[in-house]
């Protein structure tokens, strides 16, 4: 196992078309045996890091250290890492034992009788020991994506590095590989980087996530850090499904409660002492789907809304209600199924609201540390 040290990484692209800043000021330090995942919506970066890491791209400022060895001038060949990519890029021709074998046939200097038992260990941590003997075509892709990280783990290299490896599967083959990373992660214990734009895979399989937009990093924490205390309101939204609720509100004052409003209709309210944050501001509020409570009577809620859509999802619902021009979501009982087009009732209570500077969309400061952080 090896550590990762990345300190003020930088990727830019230059091009008839001018200048692409790719990644910008990324710094990290992964331990021994983690693992990490890159998270983050196209185009944000998460690749790119992913492959300077590897050696497949150039850096343009920054240094990575693995295993406190400087390593970004070196070729991908002498940085002892392994990668799996999207694609399983199996060699068509040869067997799954042999592609699995490649690698160390032509990187050490194993007798054939020691490359042999390599292989049919490492197929059987993967449980395909009993098609090394078929051609890729002969296997379905969870079957080909074993092989490819047979093909990656076999070497047994200081870094795994993996690129959106289960975007190809379907859903419920994608749970099962996912369960699968997990188990073989704890078994073997090498330093992992996971890249992925599916919060599903980051949140079940990280030790920490790294949530990436613009080719910078917005927060690095395990699941539970981000999602109940975002630094801003990017990480907020990018984490949870459905996504968080933003709503733009002007902040009042009633006694020793902050009101926010939304054209002169009250949503929530927060004790003074709690917040930082002043009357007459802009704030955007957010709320999550599961912290909002509905009720059927107008006048039991805080405010009114009217439903516009109602998603039964078996064990619960999503109920989508419109304030004003804005649409809204709310995660509900299965038994609560307003009607389309009915005014219900709407509340949250004070610990479960978020707030965000307008200007900036960082988290604004609060005394509710289990639900509020600031990065100010």
């Amino acid at each position: 196992m090896s550590n990762i040290k990345l300190e003020n990484m930088r990727k830019v692209y230059d091009d008839a078309k001018g200048t692409d800043v790719a990644v910008s000021g990324f710094s990290l330090s992964i331990d021994d045996g983690e693992f990490v995942v890159l998270v983050g919506p196209s185009g944000c970066g998460k690749s790119t890091t992913l492959q300077m890491i590897a050696g497949l791209e150039t850096v343009t400022n920054g240094q990575i250290y693995i295993d406190n060895r400087e390593v970004q001038m070196l070729d991908a060949s002498a940085r002892d890492v392994a990668m799996v990519f999207q694609k399983y890029a199996l060699y068509p021709t040869m067997s799954a034992r042999e592609n699995i074998e490649y690698g160390l046939k032509h990187s050490t200097d194993l007798s054939p009788s020691e490359r042999h038992k390599k292989v049919e260990d490492i197929a059987e941590m993967m449980g395909i020991r009993d098609l090394l003997e078929n051609a890729p075509s002969e296997l379905s892709g969870g079957q080909k994506q074993r092989v490819a990280l047979g093909r990656a783990l076999v070497r047994e290299p200081s870094v795994f590095l993996l690129d959106e490896p289960l975007s190809n599967l379907d859903a419920k083959l994608r749970a099962d590989m996912r369960r699968e990373l997990q188990r073989i992660h704890s078994e073997i214990g090498v330093t992992s980087v996971y890249v992925t734009h599916d919060q599903t895979e980051a949140m079940t399989m990280a030790d920490r996530i790294v949530v990436m937009n613009d080719g910078r990093i917005q927060q690095v924490g395990d699941a539970e850090d981000l999602y109940n205390s975002p630094n801003n309101r990017f990480v907020a939204t990018f984490i949870g499904s459905p996504s968080m609720n933003i709503i733009q509100a002007t902040v009042n004052k009633i006694n020793d409660e902050y009101v926010f409003k939304q054209n002169k209709k009250e949503l929530c309210t927060i004790s003074k002492s709690l917040v930082s944050t002043k009357v007459g501001d802009t704030v955007q509020i957010g709320l999550r789907p599961e912290d909002i409570t509905l009720f059927s009577t107008v006048t039991d809620g805080t405010f009114e809304a009217e439903v516009q859509v109602v998603e039964y999802q078996g064990d619960e619902n999503y109920i989508h209600f419109q304030l004003n021009n804005e649409t809204l979501v709310a995660r509900t009982d299965p038994k609560f199924s307003p009607d389309i087009g009915h005014n219900i009732g709407v509340s949250v209570a004070q610990e479960d609201i978020y707030l965000f500077r307008t200007n900036s969309n960082k988290a604004i400061k609060t005394k509710i540390q289990s639900k509020f952080h600031s990065a100010e």
